[in-house]
């Protein structure tokens, strides 16, 4: 059972990592933290310290959720994955995200309501 949690635990930063277009090495000097910890992490041969996973979290921007829980809804998942990246950023970046997203959302929300068929509610 322990086993499985630091097997998903690995294979999510290993992902996330990617996602990043980051190596093992780059992580590994972007984090302050050696490169074989880091591999044994990743193939689920470690459990990190908190102030290690700490680390990675911050800089993978991804939500400590997605790390421990694989049955987390789809849409839920979505939810955590910008979090992860919304406080990795400094909050002036964050002030900028925020503006961005709701102007594309109410964008979106605008160009569905206007092209909808007036809908009788009679």
């Amino acid at each position: 059972m322990q086993e499985d949690i630091f097997l998903r635990m690995g294979q999510r930063i290993k992902e996330a990592r990617e996602e990043c277009g980051l190596t093992q090495q780059e992580l590994a000097e972007q984090t302050g933290r050696g490169l074989r910890h880091l591999q044994d992490i990743e193939k689920g041969r470690k459990n990190p310290s908190f102030d290690v996973l700490a680390s990675y979290i911050g800089r993978l921007g991804v939500a400590p959720n997605e790390l421990f829980y694989s049955n987390v809804p789809a849409v839920e998942k979505e939810v955590q994955h910008f979090m992860g990246k919304f406080l990795a950023c400094t909050e002036d970046e964050r002030a900028i995200l925020l503006k961005t997203l709701d102007c594309l959302a109410e964008q979106f929300i605008s160009r569905r309501h206007n092209s909808s068929e007036p809908q009788d509610f009679e």
